[in-house]
């Protein structure tokens, strides 16, 4: 970096300026030319160069630019002093003077024998001066003052101008260190005000606190020495004014003058720099208290959050909705005590502070305007849910309450009527003349028809119960409807008397009973909705003579498939707000002057195959998963019969990153801005555009959910296999979102079959071919290789982690492939269960793979073993046979051939060769035999022959 060149100073040659061997007092020529005065100074030739060239040039430098272009008047008094003095002092001034010369003055020596010296000397050696300007030669100081005023000379030189050397030098001092001062001050603001734009905000409350103290700090401190800068000036500028202020008469010279209008000009630019740097600091103050402010928000936020999730899980689990009024009221008291809680308070409390942060005006509103919508709408959820519970619990209440009250009485009309006396016909009617009077006061109660009530409020009413009162009166109406139509022997049956009511007067003795045993409650699936605990032993007794046992009723896989429905629908309609909304304004006349030009001609990169998923959902799946409403059990199928429909999500994914890449570009366009205000979306369309990766995941929970609520029921195998073909499915997503990473693969991947398995290992290689070394390296020091199995390629690729848009994304590079037909497997290696090898061409290569835990072991093994099987399996057939017969005749022809060499025979016919050929077509060595099918010891062999045929090119 060039150094920069920094200007001469006082303060630097302030011993040189005492000597006072060169002044410039502020007097002025005639025409306004700056006079510099060499006075007597007996020591002036003894001055070094430098000294002297350092004093001139910093002289020179000190009037304006104006007055130094004019051209400067050098007065030298030489009138005690020798002609070689004034030669020396000419001979220096023309040589190293760096200013324009206007005229030279030279006051000669003023003896006699000196003054006719300085006439012959100066006729003689006037053109040595190699001076362009006059160079006059005075008498006297008359004589001077006929070129320079008296009122611009000093009083050495018979003039009245006032000069003070020292003085001088004190001000020159003075007003450079204010100089240096003020460039200094600048510097640090700039570069504190560069420091400050190039911070980047917290991401927490404390790290924002201190952050925020220490900028503040260190602005005070800049400020105060900002304050003492502006003191420093001003004290100066008081100083340089006092000269003024001696005397009435007493002007300041051009040179005072100047330095006034220098000191003037140094504070005004501090002032400005205060100003610039005050109205900079308030704007980052601000923006740091905003910061302070949303990072107090973002942590409340997520205390409410999770205390608003916590209130809505437990209003979720409060789903029971009672047996009995007890327990209803007892739920209608916790859901009360649930919405008293402070949760909602804050949460409404917290959105009303950040709509005022979203009124002040803060730089973070399109982060707290979500937050806002999120605890609103959590909170109004939380109240149409509670809501919703209230008046199901008040429901149920009431009706419990009014079965409880007409169920005992209809409990004890039926104990009380006797069986005996019913055998009759006169006592049959009289008993279902009862009934019928009792049936009819269920009207009054609202309870004259209690199937439709259970059906209405099949979610109210406990789940086992199947309106048993009715049916308990129905059964007895029927049969006393029978035994009234008839007249029947009389019997004399032993029958139990109704235990005391409330109005009648208890009875001394206990008659045996026909049903069961005193303490023995009727089933409960019966009265699910009547309060058996008030009831006597003899009423249950009774009443269970006449209860009828009904199936429980399942309503939580009707449920799951609601869900699933409903989230369906939500889905589909988002789908078509994105095409409709998004996508069709694309080709909008009207809103294509506002489509960014990144986004020209890439419709299909932004949305992928998105049409083709809104299509299928919209047409096909939803209609289909609506159909399985009132059947969830055949939502497995469902699932099964559009599995090959469902792929086209591994062709969305892979276009994912593209897709981001380009929002990036594009997202803040104004035509995304119009687009999303029209559609009044809330989030913008990235948000949208991840919905079809949410919703492929989604469907694998649903279908656990609902797996876990129907065990050995009808679809769960379906429901199994739906599931498994899922997960199936992510997998084969997530593996292709890997695959689009690889680097350097020059063949075709899509001709490579199913990517099956993908995965990070170490790997060590151990060649037969190579350098003794250089296998002993390799044996010792592992690769950290990602392998991609294939149905017919192995490849072998290096993970390299590289950063886009601040967005860290592995690649794979290629760097080696097997061909899997000439693939064997080792399923353990000593010393590392976790380890396997994999070899090729008959071991020329192998590969040491070790996994990192054993279950990854076994799934490639498992994996890499179905592949080598199935290519086994592909060559047992009679072709294949047939085909191998054939090359290996082709071969031995080859090896009697004698124009063979012995080393091609060796490689063509290895040792075993013949014992391989037998064993591979299902033939005993020498004997003839053939070998049935009957163990996979033939599969080593089937191996060692593709191994032994590649040479010749027989073995792909």
């Amino acid at each position: 970096m060039q150094q920069e060149i920094r200007p001469l100073l006082a303060v630097d040659i302030i011993e040189q300026l005492h000597r006072q061997f060169a002044l410039l007092s502020g007097g002025r020529g005639k025409d306004g030319a700056p006079i510099i005065t060499f006075p007597e100074y007996s020591g002036f030739g003894d001055l070094l160069d430098e000294d002297f060239q350092n004093v001139v040039t910093y002289l020179t430098s000190i009037p304006s630019l104006d007055a130094a272009s004019i051209g400067f008047v050098i007065i030298i008094d030489r009138r005690r002093d020798k002609w070689s003095s004034v030669k020396a002092s000419l001979t220096r001034i023309a040589g190293a003077f760096p200013g324009n010369l206007q005229l030279v003055l030279v006051l000669r020596p003023s003896r006699f024998f000196q003054r006719a010296v300085a006439d012959i000397g100066m006729k003689l050696h006037r053109d040595d001066f190699k001076m362009k300007v006059p160079i006059v030669m005075l008498n006297s100081l008359s004589d001077l003052h006929g070129y320079v005023d008296k009122g611009q000379l000093t009083c050495e030189l018979g003039g009245n101008l006032e000069y003070c050397h020292s003085q001088w030098i004190h001000h020159r001092t003075a007003i450079e260190n204010f100089a240096v001062t003020v460039k200094t001050t600048a510097q640090m603001l700039q570069k504190f005000g560069t420091d400050l734009s190039e911070t980047e905000l917290p991401n927490d409350v404390q790290y924002t606190k201190d952050l925020l103290t220490t900028h503040t700090e260190k602005h005070d401190k800049l400020k105060d020495e900002l304050k003492l800068a502006v003191q420093q000036g001003t004290t100066l500028l008081g100083c340089i004014k006092e000269q003024a202020a001696k005397s009435e008469n007493h002007k300041l010279n051009p040179d005072e003058m100047e330095n006034q209008t220098t000191v003037e000009r140094l504070l005004a630019q501090l002032d400005e720099t205060e100003n610039a740097f005050q109205q900079f600091w308030s704007k980052h103050y601000l923006k740091l208290e905003q910061c302070l402010q949303l990072r107090h928000f973002e942590h409340d936020f997520r205390e409410v959050k999770v205390s608003l999730d916590s209130l809505m899980d437990t209003l979720t689990f409060l789903s029971d909705i009672g047996d009995c009024v007890t327990r209803v009221e007892m739920l209608l008291n916790d859901l009360n005590t649930l919405e008293e809680k402070e949760s909602l308070e804050k949460a409404q409390l917290h959105a009303l502070h950040g709509d005022q942060l979203i009124q002040s005006n803060h730089y973070a509103v399109d982060s707290i305007r979500p937050k806002c919508v999120e605890l609103r709408r959590i909170c109004d959820n939380f109240t149409n849910e509670a809501k919703k519970k209230y008046d199901i619990l008040s429901k149920s209440n009431q009706i419990h309450k009014g079965i409880d009250k007409w169920c005992e009485s209809g409990v004890y009309l039926l104990a009380s009527q006797a069986v005996d006396k019913c055998q009759s016909q006169d006592g049959a009617e009289a008993a279902l003349q009862d009934i019928e009077k009792f049936l009819e006061t269920a009207k009054e109660n609202q309870l004259s028809d209690l199937k439709n009530i259970h059906n209405q409020y099949e979610l109210v009413l406990n789940a086992e119960v199947k309106v048993c009162a009715v049916e308990m009166f129905e059964k007895r109406q029927v049969s006393l409807k029978k035994l009234s139509a008839k007249q029947t022997r009389p019997v004399q049956p032993v029958a139990p008397r109704p235990e005391s009511s409330p109005n009648r007067p208890a009875l001394s003795k206990t008659p045996r009973t026909t049903g069961p045993a005193p303490g023995k409650s009727p089933p409960l699936s019966i009265l699910g909705f009547i309060n058996v605990s008030a009831l006597t032993n003899t009423t249950k007794g009774l009443l269970c003579n006449w209860c009828v046992l009904t199936d429980p009723v399942f309503f939580l896989p009707r449920h799951i498939m609601n869900e699933l429905i409903e989230t369906e629908r939500l889905y589909v309609e988002e789908l078509q707000s994105i095409m409709e909304g998004y996508a069709a304004e694309l080709d909008n006349t009207e809103l294509s002057p506002l489509i960014p030009t990144a986004l020209e001609n890439k419709k299909d990169v932004l949305f992928g195959n998105l049409p083709e998923i809104y299509e299928f959902h919209n047409r096909t799946f939803f209609k289909e998963l609506e159909n399985c409403m009132e059947r969830p059990e055949l939502v497995g199928t469902c699932f099964l019969k559009r599995k090959e429909e469902l792929q086209i999500y591994e062709k969305y994914c892979q276009n994912k990153p593209r897709s981001e890449a380009l929002w990036r570009q594009c997202g803040d366009g104004l035509f995304f801005q119009e687009c999303q205000k029209k559609l009044d979306h809330k989030l913008s369309l990235d948000a949208y555009l991840l919905k079809p990766v949410q919703r492929i995941t989604k469907y694998q929970l649903m279908l656990k959910e609902m797996l876990k609520c129907s065990k050995n029921q009808e679809g769960t195998a379906e429901l199994e296999e739906a599931l498994a073909t899922m997960l199936d499915i992510i997998k084969s997503v997530n593996d292709s979102m890997h695959q689009i990473a690889i680097t350097g693969f020059e063949g075709n991947l899509s001709e490579l079959g199913k990517l099956l398995m993908q995965g990070s290992f170490n790997v060590w290689t151990d060649h037969k071919k190579g350098h003794s070394k250089v296998k002993d390296l390799a044996r010792f020091k592992p690769m950290q290789r990602h392998l991609f199995l294939y149905n017919k390629m192995l490849l072998f690729c290096k993970k390299r982690e590289e950063t886009t848009d601040e967005k860290p994304s592995p690649s794979y590079s290629f760097k080696h492939s097997l061909k899997m037909s000439a693939v064997g497997i080792t399923e353990n290696v000593k010393g590392d269960i976790k380890k396997f090898e994999v070899w090729y061409n008959g071991r020329e290569e192998v590969y040491i793979i070790q996994a990192p835990s054993m279950d990854v072991k076994n799934m490639w093994v498992s994996e890499i073993r179905k592949v080598l099987t199935g290519q086994l399996e592909a060559c047992r057939g009679i072709q294949c046979v047939g085909f191998f017969s054939r090359h290996i005749q082709t071969t031995i022809s080859l090896i009697h051939s004698p124009h063979m060499k012995q080393s091609e025979r060796k490689m063509l016919w290895p040792a075993g060769g013949l014992e391989v050929i037998y064993a591979c077509l299902g033939w005993r060595a020498g004997g003839g035999q053939h070998i049935a099918e009957k163990s996979s010891t033939q599969d080593k062999p089937l191996c060692a022959l593709f191994d032994w045929l590649t040479p010749l090119g027989l073995g792909s």
